[in-house]
């Protein structure tokens, strides 16, 4: 036996391990390498599952040989392994970026830690990813979040403290609602194997204990992917975390908590319990409008830039909800295509806007007044992203919206085209304040002698932007992945 036959479970142990040797270590450097080092093998293990999964179909492997239902699983599908990729493609590409940034937004005493949380989210998001077991989704879930409140507490600014209490109580309610549903299902078919538990279900299909897990679920999981109005943790965790959490969480976080929706609507409860028996479809819709149009308005109004690109995170995750809302293959095409497009624009706007931190002390858009002079590199960047949040031709965005697009005509929904196009020009405005402030007015006194961060800085967030480019030109991998763990999830295969 091959010790890449054991690659699901390494996946997660070797971050989950590498953790607690950065804190044995307790130096700032080793800590550092130890987590690059299970960054990177995470992201090599993830993309020989994604080969492995394209080659040969769905991979199980048994915790400790006890075979399932009655061990736990890890089971790695089509969408699974898109995910797998996403979350260590990100953590890969952002911790080579944390050496230069946590220097100076961490104190120098807790750089250790840092890692170490990082580590523990790591491992969390990928166990989420990969688990096929009920409970375990919970349990890594958790793991994931209390690290994820250390790391937003860690930035110097004090809010930081307030950021992290807020998104801890409603991580914490969240969580809570998962694992009643989870209970509720364990009650309802005796088994917390999600395929299994997906087979089992269509016997006690509508009875009150499995339609009330659902709510719970749907609550519990809206409150962790900050679906609207439920998002209130998100603005001030990312405006106030350290630069390179907000990247790592904005990629990857928000998009793990869609999967676990997504896995649970499909996987377990079936297409036909949810949206055909249940008007949940119109609910998701209505959720994904207001999102789109209340948190795209709020980040106009906005005067620091990681507030208005928080807001534009929630307004994003209307638009992946929306195309779950329309329940067809091309709506959910949009939603997995969306997961990654927007990790990725996201995650570089975040690095980018840590290097203007470094170079300006500060996000306000009075601090970024002629930075396109000052920091051309930068400056380019987050207009390259911007575009891709408007949805411009080009860049990895205007896939996913074409896809919202092509999804409502579809359903002959030409009013929800008109809505999807209107709500793109408020993403208009809101980058066009950027734009305005770095390239049409001069530079501040303060800010006069402001420089393009490091290379260490600058080489991770050029990265994403480039595959902000690349995939809005070549959609086969993200597409193509999207297409097969659609008909995968639409086909109700377990």
């Amino acid at each position: 036996m091959s010790w890449t036959t054991h690659l699901p479970a390494l996946q997660v142990v070797v971050p989950l391990l590498a953790a607690p040797l950065t804190v044995l270590l307790r130096r700032r450097d080793l800590a550092f390498v130890v987590a690059l080092g299970a960054s990177w093998f995470a992201l090599f293990a993830s993309i020989a599952l994604w080969f492995e999964v394209r080659e040969h179909g769905i991979v199980s492997y048994a915790i400790g040989s006890w075979p399932p239902p009655w061990g736990i699983e890890y089971r790695v599908d089509r969408l699974s392994s898109f995910m797998l990729v996403l979350v260590s493609g990100i953590a890969a590409v952002v911790l080579p970026y944390t050496w230069r940034s946590v220097e100076d937004e961490v104190p120098v005493r807790q750089h250790y830690l840092f890692y170490t949380m990082f580590l523990l989210c790591l491992a969390g998001l990928l166990g989420i990813s990969i688990t096929g077991d009920g409970f375990n989704v919970f349990v890594f879930l958790e793991i994931s979040s209390l690290s994820t409140y250390v790391l937003i507490a860690l930035g110097r600014d004090r809010r930081a403290l307030v950021a992290a209490y807020q998104y801890l109580i409603m991580g914490t309610i969240g969580a809570t609602f998962i694992v009643i549903g989870v209970g509720l299902l364990y009650l309802m078919t005796g088994t917390l194997n999600l395929a299994d538990m997906g087979r089992r279900i269509g016997a006690v299909h509508g009875t009150r204990p499995v339609l009330a897990a659902l709510a719970f679920l749907t609550v519990g999981i809206s409150l962790k992917l900050a679906l609207f109005p439920l998002h209130q943790w998100l603005p001030n965790a990312y405006a106030f975390a350290p630069s390179s959490v907000s990247a790592f969480l904005a990629a990857t976080a928000t998009k793990v908590a869609v999967y676990v929706l997504l896995r649970f609507y499909f996987s377990v409860f079936g297409q036909a319990q949810v949206f055909e028996r249940l008007p949940m479809d119109q609910v998701m819709l209505l959720l994904a409008l207001a999102g789109m149009f209340a948190a795209s308005t709020i980040a106009i109004f906005q005067t620091d830039l990681k507030r208005v690109f928080a807001y534009s995170s929630v307004a994003q995750i209307g638009y992946i909800v929306l195309g779950l809302s329309f329940d067809s293959s091309t709506g959910l095409t949009a939603t997995i295509v969306h997961l990654f497009n927007h990790g990725l624009t996201k995650g570089a706007i975040f690095m980018l806007l840590g290097g203007v931190t470094l170079a300006a002390g500060g996000t306000s858009l009075a601090r970024v007044q002629g930075l396109g002079k000052l920091m051309p590199f930068t400056s380019l960047g987050i207009v390259i992203c911007g575009l891709s949040l408007i949805g411009v031709p080009g860049t990895a965005g205007f896939i996913s919206k074409w896809y919202l697009i092509l999804a409502a005509i579809a359903k002959g929904q030409w009013w929800l085209v008109f809505l999807i196009l209107a709500s793109s020009l408020l993403a208009v405005v809101y980058v066009w304040r950027f734009v305005e402030a770095a390239y049409f007015r001069e530079p501040r006194k303060d800010t006069a002698g402001a420089t393009e961060p490091p290379w260490s800085m600058r080489v991770p967030a050029a990265l994403l932007v480039a595959g902000t480019v690349y995939f809005g030109l070549d959609s086969s991998f993200t597409v193509g992945s999207a297409t097969q763990a659609v008909a995968l999830l639409m086909g109700g295969l377990r």
